[in-house]
């Protein structure tokens, strides 16, 4: 009877594991390979090279300021996340007139594909007729009114905040749900001790919502290291490879430059240091867990 089944288990787990192998197994052990060779596919033909595309990406400044870009993006894409996602969820959890309708607005951006938004900010940010300009003009502050997308000292942290705008969203959606599942019981007991609300967030709501915030990060994490979309359609790197990335990096030396060997490494370094982070702290959260517990 277990013999059984284990056969039809395996049965039913062949078509997702064969598709998982097909679509991101292989093209991943494809993409070691090929980091591995000489592939420029105008030449039609590829040899191996070993490490070479590697000691050449190590001593590419063009690499390290977007190795440096994605390391920001993403420091700052995670604070930005659980400080303002908490926040608001925090906030909206506590009010009770117009609620639906501010959790509505607020859910709207996670509505919207990164392109989209993408769109939405490039023309905020317009020098002629964005309306951020348009804005500081009648405010008074024309000396602040700039191309925020053209300047190589606002251009990445302009795009990092419009890229935070949706991931806020999807951050207090989160906290959100958190929020509902702490009992009341807790928040009545931290009143009757005498806390205060900084008190009863770092005591009560914090060690509550544990799991909420382990998913925060996560999501956060992923998300900030993959970024392309909205870095291409808002700048494709520029200026002067400002708010490059390291997938911008590996779309432009793939399918501008054709140097496949060369954008399979950068993919590779990308893949690795995604696995070191998000295994890192799934490693850390858990051994916290375990010692709580």
């Amino acid at each position: 009877m277990v013999g059984r089944s284990r056969r039809w288990a395996w049965i039913f787990l062949s078509l997702p594991l064969g598709t998982y192998t097909a679509v991101v197994a292989g093209p991943t052990l494809y993409s070691f390979y090929f980091s591995l060779t000489d592939w420029n596919i105008l030449k039609g033909s590829h040899k191996f090279i070993g490490f070479a595309n590697f000691t050449r990406l190590f001593h590419d400044s063009e690499f390290w300021q977007a190795f440096t870009n994605t390391a920001f993006w993403t420091v700052a894409g995670l604070i930005a996340s659980l400080v303002f996602g908490f926040a608001l969820a925090f906030g909206l959890s506590r009010t009770t007139w117009g609620s639906r309708l501010i959790k509505s607005m607020f859910f709207m951006p996670l509505a919207l594909s990164l392109v989209v938004v993408g769109f939405i900010w490039f023309w905020l940010y317009r020098l002629d007729f964005g309306l951020i300009d348009m804005t500081l003009r009648h405010l008074g502050f024309p000396h602040l009114v700039q191309d925020w997308l053209a300047n190589p000292r606002t251009a990445l942290p302009s795009v990092i905040i419009a890229w935070t705008w949706q991931q806020i969203s999807l951050s207090m959606i989160i906290f959100l749900a958190g929020l509902t599942a702490v009992p009341a019981e807790l928040f009545e007991a931290a009143q009757v001790d005498g806390a205060r609300l900084p008190a009863q967030i770092r005591h009560v709501i914090i060690p509550s919502i544990g799991p909420a915030i382990s998913v925060v990060i996560s999501l956060a994490l992923i998300n900030a290291l993959k970024s392309f979309d909205i870095v291409y359609v808002m700048t494709q790197g520029g200026p002067y490879g400002k708010t490059e990335t390291l997938s911008v990096m590996t779309y432009r030396e793939a399918f501008k430059k054709y140097d496949f060997g060369y954008s399979s490494a950068t993919a590779v370094v990308l893949f690795v240091m995604t696995i070191l982070i998000i295994g890192g702290y799934t490693y850390i959260s858990k051994r916290g867990s375990d010692e709580r517990s």
